[in-house]
């Protein structure tokens, strides 16, 4: 007995036409970018620099998205079925994990700093000017 694996067409239309979760992901970018560059601590910084990369999240489930698509599961639906771009979302994934380690990092960088020069403020470290 044989299997034949069938994939699902791909939605032929546009991602969408709803200029509502591009605004958004427009939005919390430049929220973010907005607390990023007033930012008086180190660890706000990175808090809005994780609130930047949310942004990036939203746009792209937004480019991943098809309207009447399903999940891009392929064993239990009709070859002709379209399905949402698994891509878009596999991207979204790996930019949550990325941005998880990301974040990490720079928290443990700035216990350091905060460690060893006693402040965690970017214009009192004055010991970094090169």
């Amino acid at each position: 007995m044989t299997t034949t694996l069938l994939a699902a067409a791909p939605a032929t239309g546009p991602a969408t036409t709803d200029p509502l979760p591009y605004l958004a992901a427009g939005w919390i970018l430049l929220a973010g970018l907005h607390g990023l560059v007033t930012s008086r601590h180190a660890v706000h910084a990175i808090g809005c620099l994780t609130v930047v990369q949310s942004g990036t999240y939203v746009l792209l489930l937004a480019v991943g998205y098809r309207w009447g698509a399903t999940a891009p599961y392929f064993t239990d639906i009709p070859p002709t079925t379209p399905v949402a771009d698994p891509v878009a979302h596999a991207l979204t994934l790996t930019d949550v994990v990325v941005g998880a380690a990301v974040s990490a990092l720079l928290l443990a960088l700035v216990l350091q700093t905060a460690k060893r020069h006693g402040t965690a403020d970017p214009d009192a470290l004055t010991g970094l000017k090169g």
